[in-house]
């Protein structure tokens, strides 16, 4: 009989198991408006980075929409972790505020060097070979200053 006991107290389903509280309307509300601004601040990282791909003279709107993605990034943070979502939410957030970080750091530079990179893009776009390719990246280089080669 003793070695009954012991296989009943190593077995998982023994004892009692905890099972989730179902959510109160509160946190399924902030929760949904938590989600809703996720959405929002994707959708701004991911416009920031389609719209600067597009064409460089609209730098300043990517710029706004990067500005827009960080500060909807940190407030869906702080709800996060205030409100304890989903750690996929979590995990999302710090990954697209990293993009949105390399997004910044991106647009300073083109910015910094606007005529340099937008004749590089309008190079680079009646290339149609790959020496004619070639050929506009080095004249992006020479074009950079001294410090920069």
């Amino acid at each position: 009989m003793a070695g009954s006991r012991r296989l009943e107290n190593m077995n998982s389903d023994a004892g009692p198991k905890r099972s989730k509280q179902p959510y109160s309307e509160a946190e399924k509300a902030a929760f949904g408006v938590t989600q809703m601004l996720f959405r929002a601040f994707l959708l701004a990282a991911l416009g920031s980075f389609f719209v600067f791909s597009l064409n460089v003279n609209y730098v300043w709107l990517s710029a706004l929409l990067t500005v827009i993605g960080l500060v909807l990034g940190v407030v869906v943070l702080v709800r996060t972790v205030k409100f304890r979502h989903p750690r996929l939410v979590l995990f999302g957030t710090i990954s697209g505020l990293i993009v949105t970080a390399v997004m910044c750091l991106l647009i300073l530079t083109t910015t910094l060097f606007f005529t340099q990179v937008s004749t590089y893009q309008a190079c680079s776009r009646a290339a149609l070979t790959e020496s004619a390719k070639t050929q506009c990246l080095t004249q992006l280089e020479k074009s950079m200053p001294a410090a920069l080669r």
